[in-house]
């Protein structure tokens, strides 16, 4: 599959005694955004982990354009430039203004001058609507705000993929739809994202692929129409019941 980016190979995860994943296996291709949906608790969120290489998997591979990131040789720093990741609690420097807060990567890890890095920076904080929020601190602006900045930070690294871990699950509800219009404008421009997500709308409309977990295993996967309206699994259509009607 030389067309992939992403592949994921047999991949467990254990902590002590606790098996979070079994078995996973799936394909990232470029411009897919492929949703992750399962009750917590599923694996989800460690899942994204390991392809971000914030854990290190147990046993199987996760391979980038057909080489293996987990086998030791790959430096993590280097790989998380190109699969980027929006946290559930934004993870911004607080003691930062947003607009360092998204030049900081570019010129620690990217080697960016300051004026490019403030251009770069400037481009995905006008994308996201921040623009006017620059100089603020993470404090002064709202959590919906503050996963858009998170968002920019990412985008302005400039990654192939970019990794969602539940991005709207720490917002208030009338925050939830800006960090989504973003998220569907992304999709629309092609970016490959791949999304742990508890929006079902969002799985459902703009995904063109949807993973469905449970206790550590693919339950289920396939094209989000086909997975909503007909699961084949008794327990995806169990988790899918609640969202039927909306």
């Amino acid at each position: 599959m030389n067309d992939a980016i992403l592949e994921v190979r047999h991949l467990s995860k254990t902590f002590g005694s606790n098996q979070v994943l079994k078995d996973i296996d799936f394909t990232v291709r470029p411009g897919d955004v492929t949703s992750i949906i399962g009750a917590s608790g599923s694996g989800k969120s460690t899942l994204l982990r390991c392809i971000n290489l914030l854990e290190t998997p147990t046993s199987g591979e996760i391979i980038f354009h057909g080489e293996s990131v987990t086998d030791g040789r790959v430096k993590p720093n280097a790989y998380r430039t190109k699969v980027g990741m929006v946290f559930q609690s934004f993870n911004l420097f607080n003691n930062m203004t947003v607009l360092q807060n998204c030049m900081v990567g570019q010129t620690k890890v990217l080697k960016k001058n300051a004026q490019e890095a403030r251009a770069n920076a400037m481009k995905y904080l006008e994308r996201v609507g921040m623009a006017p929020y620059i100089n603020a601190k993470p404090r002064q602006i709202s959590g919906g705000q503050k996963q858009r900045v998170a968002i920019a930070r990412a985008l302005a690294m400039e990654p192939e993929v970019l990794l969602f871990d539940e991005p709207t699950s720490a917002l208030d509800p009338e925050m939830v739809g800006e960090v989504l219009e973003v998220m569907r404008s992304l999709a629309a421009e092609g970016m490959t994202m791949l999304v742990v997500t508890h929006e079902m709308a969002f799985a459902r409309d703009v995904s063109n692929h949807v993973v469905y977990m449970s206790e550590g295993v693919i339950c289920e996967e396939g094209d989000p129409r086909e997975l909503f309206s007909n699961p084949k699994q008794q327990r995806t259509r169990e988790f899918l019941s609640r969202f039927r009607a909306n």
